[in-house]
């Protein structure tokens, strides 16, 4: 009976060191080697997004199927591509010397935006090169560091929800 108890106690010691290793000193102990081979020798840039407006929707349709194209070439993961709403821009020309003759144009501004990952240093300048290279005309191209904001701008507000959330807000407040 003793050497049963003995063999359980045994059994427990591990759990005891295991559950010591939480304690700040034990924390650097072990480092296995598959942590230090798992990380890549070329450094990573954080999630980039590239931002694409144009006029004219075939042009940015096409040129946003060029960057996945390009990305697929180079090897670099696309996580997301969305377009955002199209803003609507009214112009208006008058005449010189005749203030009632005007020209009214209206403007459609078309927005698409590709979240990539995954892109090494070495391949980076290689895609943005690429981009600058083929960049349409009329089109404009933005590349910067992945911002939680503009993934929220390409949902368009409920007006009835806000509305409604506007009225209770009022009726709480009598």
């Amino acid at each position: 009976m003793t050497t049963r108890t003995m063999r359980k106690n045994d059994l427990l010691k591990p759990l005891c060191i295991a559950s010591m290793r939480h304690f700040p000193k034990f924390c650097s102990l072990y480092t296995p080697n598959y942590l230090e081979t798992m990380k890549p020798k070329i450094p990573l840039y954080p999630t980039v997004s590239i931002q694409i407006k144009g006029y004219n929707y075939p042009v940015l349709e096409n040129y946003q199927r060029l960057i996945h194209q390009y990305a697929e070439n180079v090897d670099v993961d696309i996580e997301n591509s969305y377009a955002l709403p199209s803003k609507s821009l009214k112009i208006q020309r008058f005449k010189h010397l005749n203030p009632s003759s005007k020209i009214e144009y209206k403007l459609e501004i078309y927005h698409r935006n590709i979240s990539i990952s995954n892109l090494s240093s070495i391949k980076f300048p290689i895609l943005l090169r690429l981009l600058e290279s083929t960049l349409p005309e009329g089109v404009e191209l933005k590349v910067q560091k992945w911002d939680p904001e503009i993934e929220e701008l390409r949902y368009v507000p409920d007006k009835q929800l806000i509305d409604l959330k506007t009225e209770l807000e009022s009726m709480q407040k009598k």
